[in-house]
């Protein structure tokens, strides 16, 4: 008997349970311990840059110059000076930790009214947010003897222990929400506690092995510090999601009335084979990251790709030896009123889906228009979406205690925070031209051993002052001196990220539309439903970055998932959102178009096959949907607006795509499109056919009689 890929791997796997059972469990363990011992290795900040700043801070750290953490502290009091008395007791307090260096005097501002105190964390700045306690109990401790001054700080060791302690508590609540969530909705799904559990410990242990995994390769690869967070959300709804595919195959055959060999050799070489081909298409769309330019969005396709892999390994070996152990024990823990699907088979599934199906292939061309006109409008406020790298003060709301530090600085002292340092290098710093250069600029650190300087300049006008900046005062004065001189800091650094971000987004697009199409050709050999693939993908990702500008950059009902208009996405965002609604949309396309043709193969006609295949898929579909849903919502609760960016997006978009887009468009276009959607070219007509439909019997005991587990 003839057996594609996925169905040998399960057939072998019901033959040596033990062996694949096993053989998962010690993968996990040592991939987690050895993983988890090596620690990770976050990137630098002129490793996550681009552009001048990125050159800057590289000159930098060649130099062994790499900045120290610059911290702000003002004293606002309700008369001109005094503050003095609390300045001079925080400036104490201050040296008297030993953790700090080059303490300036208290500098008023133009009223008097408040004083900004600027000092430097001792040692690297990377580690500087683990030291920095002392610093701040100091400065703690004087604003409760002083309750008539207002006392603010902001820096990068400040934030950045701030940011630290408050990403390790958004994981945890990450965590701990999700899993139960997916439990609850596996349960409602299959009304049995056993088989609610099994895709659960899966995705769990299979995030476990990707953590170990990308730990241990970002000794090569340096990594953002939100990467395990991203791996999580996609590691635990591909997880889950897959396994959820391959069990409800499962269940659903022996439904109709299977034994369980069948049941199983049918799901592992149809679901299975679903799966190998979903997520090789989520890992090469992921690898478009590779072409950004960034190392963030290398990190983030290393990551995505890794956990991604167990997954789709884990759902193809040890599920299927899983459930050869198990056989109707997979029923165990049934719970009343939910376990309703008895014998009817497979057939009467999709309810609510069949009640939508039936107008839907009455009238396509009607819910075809309507579906489209929907998503576009969604998308419409796309149109005038602003990116940038969101500062601190906007990542945590205007009401966090950073943000508020931040701004009453901001206000009181214009440019402070968010200074642009302009990095100087020449074969002679003390060359009388470049001498001259420096001295057109006020605040200017000359290193004379490694031929550097730097130059702070403040930038009361942001993005205008710092194109000032680069376009003429720095040229005027450099220019002719042999020296190089390139601009760095928040402003700048973000300016360059939104510049190769736009650079970047092309090729990658380029690239996971060619592979989309290029997979979905070979794999139904159909170039119509590979540009349909194509062309849903982009509604689903339209109608995604609609809803995101609308509420994050708008603020159109930011207040009902507690967030608030910033004004901008976060940069990084648009093309993440890209990258993996491509990818995971093809879970749910595969899957529905494989059961389609497997409808079709069978004997049936378009229009029946569309009704077989929807009905037949939108249990799994519905499943898998509202658990990514769930996963993806639980991030835009947290804490940071990129996590919630991202949350609320993918969130959204995998709704639509698993309602909108495949119970009504994909079934009324494929209809009105009739024949045509099995139209082979005559390119793939000699490539051996992939099969889609069940394969024959098995002989008796066929998968049994080898089982030795």
């Amino acid at each position: 008997m003839r057996r594609n890929l996925a169905a040998s791997i399960g057939v072998w796997s019901a033959h040596h349970r033990k062996t694949a059972v096993l053989g998962w469990l010690l993968f996990v363990v040592l991939a987690a311990g050895i993983g988890g011992a090596s620690g990770m290795v976050e990137m630098s900040e002129s490793e996550n840059g681009a552009g001048d700043s990125a050159r800057a801070e590289r000159i930098l750290d060649d130099a062994g110059l790499g900045h120290p953490a610059g911290e702000l502290v003002m004293v606002s009091a309700a008369g001109a000076g005094d503050w003095r008395t609390a300045a001079g007791e925080i400036s104490a307090a201050l040296s008297a930790t030993g953790e700090i260096r080059n303490l300036a005097a208290p500098v008023p501002s133009k009223d008097g009214k408040d004083a900004l105190i600027t000092f430097e964390m001792r040692g690297d700045a990377a580690t500087s947010a683990d030291r920095v306690q002392p610093v701040l109990d100091a400065v703690s401790g004087v604003r409760e003897r002083h309750s008539d001054v207002a006392i603010h700080q902001f820096g990068e060791a400040s934030a950045g222990k701030w940011l630290g302690d408050l990403l390790s508590e958004d994981f945890r609540k990450a965590e701990f929400t999700a899993v139960p969530l997916a439990l609850g909705i596996l349960l409602v799904a299959f009304g049995a506690v056993v088989a609610a559990l099994l895709p659960v410990g899966l995705a769990l242990t299979a995030c476990m092995a990707a953590f170990g995994l990308l730990s241990l390769a970002s000794h090569q690869l340096h990594l953002f510090q939100t990467t395990y967070s991203v791996m999580f959300l996609m590691g635990f709804a591909v997880g889950v999601d897959y396994c959820l595919f391959y069990l409800r195959r499962e269940r659903d055959e022996r439904a109709a009335g299977r034994d369980a060999e069948t049941a199983l050799r049918i799901a592992a070489a149809t679901s299975g084979r679903a799966v190998l081909v979903s997520g090789l298409t989520v890992m090469v769309a992921m690898a478009g990251m590779f072409l950004s330019g960034l190392l963030l969005f290398k990190g983030f396709a290393l990551a995505t790709i890794i956990v991604v892999f167990i997954a789709m390994l884990g759902s193809v070996t040890v599920l299927p030896a899983l459930l050869s152990w198990l056989g109707d024990r997979i029923d165990a823990g049934r719970v009343p009123l939910l376990n309703r699907r008895g014998k009817r088979g497979a057939k009467a599934s999709g309810g609510i889906a069949g009640r939508v199906l039936g107008p839907v292939l009455a009238a396509p061309k009607v819910f075809a228009v309507a579906a489209i006109l929907v998503l576009l409008a969604l998308a419409a406020p796309a149109v005038g979406m602003k990116t940038e790298q969101l500062g601190l003060e906007k990542q945590f709301g205007s009401d966090s205690q950073l943000a508020i530090d931040y701004g009453r600085i901001s206000d009181s002292f214009p440019g402070g925070p968010d200074p642009a340092l302009v990095v100087v290098r020449a074969d002679d710093i003390g060359a009388p031209e470049v001498r001259t250069a420096l001295a057109s600029f006020d605040k200017v650190t000359v290193h004379k051993e490694q031929n550097v300087a730097e130059i702070e300049v403040p930038l009361p006008g942001g993005k205008d002052d710092l194109a000032e900046l680069r376009d003429r005062r720095v040229p005027d004065a450099f220019d002719g001196t042999g020296a190089e001189a390139y601009v760095t800091g928040e402003v700048a650094s973000s300016a360059d990220f939104n510049d190769q971000l736009k650079r970047g987004i092309v090729p990658v697009f380029a690239f996971i539309t060619a592979v989309t199409f290029l997979l979905m050709l070979f794999c139904f050999r159909s170039y119509v439903i590979a540009v349909t693939s194509i062309l849903l993908n982009l509604l689903s990702v339209g109608a995604a970055y609609g809803v995101m500008t609308a509420v994050f950059q708008h603020g159109w009902g930011a207040e009902l998932i507690g967030s608030e208009g910033v004004g901008a996405i976060e940069s990084w965002m648009p093309l993440f959102v890209l990258v993996v609604l491509f990818g995971l949309s093809m879970d749910y396309h595969v899957f529905v178009v494989s059961r389609i043709r497997e409808a079709r193969d069978s004997g049936l006609d378009t229009r029946a096959s569309i009704d077989v295949g929807i009905r037949r898929t939108a249990g799994a579909v519905t499943g898998a949907a509202a658990i990514m849903v769930a996963v993806f919502a639980v991030f835009g609760t947290l804490s940071m607006q990129d996590m919630q960016q991202m949350g609320v997006g993918l969130a959204v978009a995998v709704l639509l795509d698993a309602t909108v887009v495949r119970m009504v468009l994909l079934p009324s276009v494929m209809l009105l499109l009739g024949e045509r959607n099995w139209r082979v070219p005559r390119g793939l007509s000699r490539l051996p056919s992939l099969e889609h439909s069940e394969p024959a019997e098995p002989t008796p005991g066929q998968m049994t009689a080898g089982a030795r587990g």
